[in-house]
């Protein structure tokens, strides 16, 4: 069994970005890690995926993105900045380590693996994202239909529906971009309860980032735990506009049932369907703590700005809208990480 001052469950940015932080305050650190690899779930994406930050607002501290400052990183470079990132922390990194569960006896935590293996620490991060627990909202008349039915974290490239009949279901920016993409090979209708909201990507000719940086508004401190986010509207040069405009793909309101291999629009009228993708988000995926109470009743974690409120010296990092609007994201992970482990060395 090996000790150290603070565990981190995840080898994802959240959790890259905890190690950093703790290391700074002179800790020492385990990461734990299911996957042989250091990069969270950003290998698993679809393979156009693009971030829409560009490259100097999309660091973890202490290492900024390679390559043109203003340019809009590509899935892949995320995942080698993240690899390399991993190999510059000066902490334990075990891959291969899927913690199953945590116990805790009022002062240590004790995290075992699906190895044997158990690791010790006062304190404990769980870094685990949300990429284990897509969100899977029920379908009216699912259970008739006939087609095939996945999420975004299984779709990967338009060449697996060729031909094929798609509804994407989803207003973000992920159901668009998959939609757009698709359209070029399929036939494809973006379904969702309300219309996609757009915001310009480069207003007055700098890019949204900036604007949020300079204004303070990335960073704004929420002031209670926000459980059910908005949708952040679908930041845009005006290609994803247009496309919509174009009617590729075509945008719908969500339709109300599925029946055998057709979807009946609100409208009474019906269309064949192939695939549903289902762009509709992620939970938090923490079923290793189950175990200690630290979950409420919908498997969400008990928490303050990322401080369990049921564990002293237990945190959470990389939660939606956990501090700020970009608490979840490259750029703001970093500020989180700093004041989670400030406030848990306190």
């Amino acid at each position: 069994m090996s000790h150290y001052d603070a565990l981190i469950v995840g080898a994802g940015q959240s959790g890259l970005a905890t190690a950093h932080s703790l290391r700074q305050r002179g800790l020492t650190a385990a990461i734990l890690e299911a996957s042989d690899d250091t990069a969270g779930s950003w290998p698993h994406y679809y393979d156009s995926l693009t971030l829409f930050s560009p490259a100097k607002y999309s660091s973890l501290p202490g290492l900024s993105f390679p390559g043109d400052p203003d340019h809009y990183p590509h899935r892949d470079e995320v995942v080698d900045y993240l690899r390399r990132y991993a190999k510059g922390l000066d902490v334990d990194i075990h891959l291969n380590h899927r913690v199953d569960a945590v116990d805790h006896d009022g002062h240590t935590f004790t995290a075992h693996t699906d190895i044997g293996t158990a690791f010790t620490a006062p304190r404990l991060v769980a870094a685990t994202g949300g990429f284990g627990s897509p969100h899977l909202p029920a379908l009216p008349g699912q259970d008739t239909f006939t087609g095939k039915l996945l999420h975004a974290s299984t779709y990967r490239t338009p060449a697996d529906h060729t031909g094929e009949n798609v509804i994407v279901v989803g207003a973000g920016n992920s159901a668009v971009q998959i939609a757009a993409e698709l359209a070029d090979t399929t036939t494809v209708t973006l379904a969702s309860r309300t219309p996609v909201k757009f915001a310009p990507q480069r207003p007055l000719g700098r890019d949204m980032h900036f604007w949020f940086t300079i204004t303070g508004i990335d960073a704004l401190p929420i002031g209670h735990r926000i459980t059910n986010p908005p949708t952040v509207p679908v930041f845009d040069t005006g290609r994803y506009r247009a496309a919509l405009a174009a009617s590729q793909p075509v945008a719908r309101e969500m339709f109300t049932r599925l029946d055998g291999d057709t979807a009946v629009w609100p409208d009474g009228t019906s269309s064949d369907v192939d695939a549903i993708v289902l762009a509709t988000g992620y939970t938090p995926h923490l079923p290793y703590l189950a175990g200690i109470g630290a979950l409420d009743q919908d498997g969400r974690p008990r928490q303050r700005k990322g401080l369990s409120t049921t564990h002293t010296g237990l945190g959470y990092i990389g939660l939606e809208w956990q501090r700020s609007l970009s608490s979840a994201s490259l750029r703001g992970v970093g500020r989180d990480a700093r004041y989670l482990v400030r406030r848990m060395v306190r």
